[in-house]
C-alpha cells in the first residue's frame, strides 16, 4: 500500500537552487566563517528577495528533496555496514541543532528531526511536513541547517568536502540528459 507521503507524489522543487544555497553554506563552514561573508549575505538576500511565492515553494520543495536524497544515500551507506541510519544520524544531528540557538529555535528541532526520520524511512520530507500545515518563518533557517548538517555528515563519512553536493549535481546532470 502506497503512503500519501511516498516520494513519488512529492514535487521535486528547484533542487539546483537549493543545492547552490547548501553548497554556499558548506563552503562558508569549511572556510571557518562563523558568520556569513557580508557580500555573500547580500547576494543571498538579493536572491531571496527576487523570489516570488511559487519560487519560494519550489526552493522549499528542492531543499526537502535534497534532505531526502542525502538521507537515502546515508541509509544505503549505513545499511552496507548493517547499521541503522536513524540510530547513527539522528543523535548527532539533534545535538548539532541544539548548539545553534540563534538559527534554530528549540521548538522547531522536533520538526526537523521528524523530517530526517521521514526521509530516513523512505518518506517524502515535504509531504510528511505538509500534514501539519504550512511552513512557518521560524522553520526556514532550521530547514536549511538540516540540509547542511546532512551534507556535512556525508562529507565527513567520505572524507571529501565536496562529495555530497557533487553526488547530487551528478544525479541532476544525468537526469537532465535522459530523454
Amino acid at each position: 500500500m502506497s503512503s500519501p507521503c511516498d516520494p513519488q507524489h512529492a514535487p521535486a522543487g528547484d533542487v539546483g537552487a537549493a543545492l547552490m544555497v547548501i553548497d554556499s553554506r558548506l563552503k562558508a563552514l569549511y572556510d571557518g566563517e562563523a558568520e556569513t561573508d557580508p557580500e555573500q549575505q547580500r547576494l543571498s538576500d538579493q536572491f531571496t528577495a527576487s523570489l516570488g511565492p511559487n519560487e519560494v515553494d519550489d526552493l522549499l520543495d528542492g531543499t526537502c528533496t535534497l534532505i531526502y536524497m542525502f538521507m537515502r544515500w546515508l541509509r544505503m551507506a549505513y545499511e552496507d555496514h548493517d547499521r541503522d541510519v536513524i540510530e547513527y544520524v539522528l543523535p548527532g544531528f539533534v545535538a548539532s541543532m541544539r548548539m545553534m540557538p540563534k538559527s534554530v529555535r528549540p521548538e522547531v528541532i522536533p520538526t526537523m528531526a521528524g523530517l530526517v526520520v521521514a526521509a530516513g524511512t523512505g518518506l517524502s520530507p515535504n509531504l510528511w511536513r505538509k500534514q501539519y500545515g504550512d511552513w512557518t518563518g521560524s522553520e526556514m533557517n532550521p530547514l536549511e541547517a538540516t540540509a547542511v548538517l546532512l551534507a556535512e555528515h556525508i562529507n565527513r563519512l567520505t572524507d571529501d568536502r565536496d562529495f555530497a553536493t557533487r553526488v547530487i549535481a551528478e544525479a541532476l546532470s544525468s537526469s537532465s540528459q535522459d530523454p
